[in-house]
């Protein structure tokens, strides 16, 4: 496996595991950008280079991105995954993949990082700010993992705070993300648990209905037991003293992202 960190124009770091190819001209594989959780405060390990290692495994190049965090504040973060998803559609060659085979991939605030992304891709001036074309930042496809969607009554409040600079829910409006949905956002997996308390679970039912609204494919899984940041929902994403992280019936779901992404991409 090739692994490498590069810093993008914006200053964000995105660190690449790259399989090495099992065939001579295996360069179809699919892409990933994966960004991790955090509230816009910090970023969480558990769902960074596990999940690019559990996805390389298959064959796929997963990069991880860490973004900017508070005090930064929007559109920066757009702009780091803009410049990420453009950075390896521009060495896609290299990596092994196709350029029309690039996801993102986004848990918790990270989950708003990569939905950003995919529903303000064709912004120009928002790309313009970025230094990209919209077709180089565009991901062909998202999976969204118990995400912060939106800044309305059901919001992870802190997360606008952090991504905003401002307590005003006013301010924090503009950024709910299914009230920027069109045609245009990428065939979408979307999973959470009835039970999160910190990212209400009608965060992801508004997405879903917005990209059913929009007639975006989507694929949608609401699990009945876990809290907030699963991850893996294993021994190994497990987070010490901190009860119902392993929950059998969640860990299927990135087999299910993955044969998501290849029905798609």
């Amino acid at each position: 496996m090739r692994y490498e960190t590069v810093t993008l124009p914006g200053g964000a770091t995105l660190t690449s595991y790259i399989p090495a190819p099992t065939v001579a001209g295996d360069d179809h594989r699919m892409g990933l950008v994966i960004c991790p959780g955090g509230g816009y405060t910090h970023l969480s390990p558990r769902e960074g280079e596990l999940m690019a290692l559990r996805l390389a495994g298959r064959g796929v190049s997963c990069f991880v991105l860490d973004y900017h965090l508070a005090p930064d504040r929007f559109p920066t973060q757009l702009c780091d995954a803009a410049q990420a998803v453009a950075y390896v559609r521009s060495h896609a060659e290299d990596f092994h993949i196709q350029p029309d085979r690039i996801a993102i991939m986004g848990f918790s605030a990270g989950g708003h990082v990569a939905g950003s992304l995919g529903v303000w891709w064709q912004d120009a001036d928002l790309m313009a700010q970025a230094g990209v074309a919209p077709e180089a930042a565009c991901p062909n496809a998202m999976v969204l993992c118990y995400p912060v969607i939106t800044a309305g009554e059901k919001a992870h409040r802190g997360s606008f705070v952090a991504l905003t600079g401002s307590e005003e829910i006013s301010n924090h409006l503009p950024y709910s993300l299914d009230e920027h949905v069109s045609p245009a956002t990428p065939p979408t997996f979307l999973w959470h648990t009835w039970q999160d308390d910190a990212v209400p679970v009608e965060n992801t039912l508004l997405m879903a209905q917005a990209l059913k609204a929009s007639g975006v494919q989507a694929e949608v899984h609401i699990y009945p037991f876990g809290g907030h940041g699963l991850a893996m929902a294993d021994e190994t994403t497990v987070v010490p003293g901190y009860d119902g992280q392993i929950i059998p019936e969640v860990q299927g779901w990135l087999e299910d992202a993955f044969r998501f992404l290849k029905q798609v991409l």
